[in-house]
């Protein structure tokens, strides 16, 4: 029998916090899903629409995010060290407020235009966040697992990397073509803040992977 066999009869079955990290994955999809689809429209009463539906998806990640917390303090054995845990769901969480950001700033700021590469970005946002709900799943059974989960955290890396290089782009082309300084910096700010989006579902996917590496 391999050591990954012999784990699975010691580490603790995770009864109570795993739909809890499946369940904010799933509001993590639901947030990127919501944004991309606000990113199709044009009007300001579509996006102030979608921008409601995205806020009460962040403040059912909110209360997942408690709901854990207080499991935390129930638990004497937990499936992996307590910090891993606070860490994994409060990043999940921490993704889906800034998928809000981004829709609130849409609906405060009305750009005339919204840049092409927001929805590329918001895209590719949703494809990490379907990483990422598929190596929440495959934790469940990590010794069984590992090679699903490693893939789906590098194919996360992997988006981050590809972001970063349309981001770097779309800022120096805003910087060179936009004239209206407003219009500019609305934009700008927008950019960063769909960026930022994609770098914290990587700091999800890095912890997911340093979870994987204690525990095998």
């Amino acid at each position: 029998m391999n050591i990954d066999k012999i784990l699975k009869f010691f580490v603790p079955k995770d009864h109570s916090f795993h739909p809890l990290f499946e369940e904010s994955a799933k509001n993590l999809v639901r947030a990127s899903e919501l944004l991309r689809h606000m990113l199709t429209f044009t009007e300001t009463e579509d996006h102030e629409k979608i921008h409601k539906e995205i806020k009460e998806v962040e403040h059912i990640g909110d209360i997942i995010t408690d709901k854990t917390y207080e499991q935390l303090n129930k638990s004497f054995i937990t499936p992996f060290d307590r910090e891993d845990i606070q860490d994994l769901i409060f990043h999940m969480d921490d993704v889906v407020d800034s998928i809000n950001g981004v829709s609130r700033r849409i609906c405060l700021y009305k750009p005339k235009k919204l840049l092409a590469v927001y929805k590329v970005m918001a895209d590719m946002l949703y494809e990490a966040a379907k990483e990422i709900e598929v190596g929440i799943h495959c934790l469940n059974d990590f010794a069984a697992n590992k090679k699903e989960i490693t893939q789906a955290c590098n194919n996360v890396t992997a988006i981050e990397h590809k972001v970063d290089e349309y981001y770097y782009v779309a800022v120096s082309e805003l910087f060179d073509k936009e004239k209206d300084a407003a219009e500019l910096l609305k934009n700008n700010e927008i950019l960063e803040i769909l960026e930022r989006c994609v770098d914290r579902a990587e700091d999800v996917a890095d912890i997911i992977k340093s979870i994987l590496i204690k525990m095998a």
